[in-house]
């Protein structure tokens, strides 16, 4: 499945590709109890096998130290993030947290409401993942009439 053309982007879609030493697992994680349905899924020699998982519209959030440092600590309570992790909005991130760690996942901080009105857990998920859950608490134009906020 392709998505459609973004007229302000030449980009049509943005993959995030995993390697997972325990593939099954990471799929029964992220598929089934996440939800995010499969597009598509590939075998080859060797055992060679793929999931293109749909995880809804992507988007790319580039930090710098000083920010990762303060998103962890109001997320996480300091504990430093990894180099590259995932963040899945949800509609209810206290029942996803609750279902994922019964799937699995290694609770890292309980959902919080942070300073930007949005309501954040952190977990450790299969294949080396760490993974945030969001629900935004307050629309995009909300937020936007508070200091700090820059819109493009």
């Amino acid at each position: 499945m392709t998505s459609e053309p973004n007229p302000q982007t030449p980009v049509r879609q943005m993959r995030l590709i995993v390697e997972a030493e325990d593939y099954d697992a990471a799929l029964a994680f992220f598929r089934d109890a996440l939800g995010l349905p499969e597009q598509a899924a590939f075998e080859g020699d060797g055992d060679a096998r793929v999931a293109i998982l749909d995880a809804g519209r992507a988007t790319l959030e580039i930090s710098n130290p000083a920010q990762v440092r303060m998103i962890d600590h109001v997320e996480a309570d300091g504990r430093p993030s990894a180099k590259i992790r995932i963040a899945f909005e949800v509609d209810d991130s206290a029942a996803t947290t609750k279902d994922l760690t019964d799937a699995g996942a290694t609770l890292i901080a309980e959902p919080r409401e942070t300073p930007w009105k949005s309501l954040n857990s952190r977990l450790e998920a299969p294949a080396g993942l760490q993974v945030t859950l969001f629900q935004e608490l307050e629309t995009i134009d909300e937020r936007s009439s508070k200091p700090g906020f820059k819109r493009p």
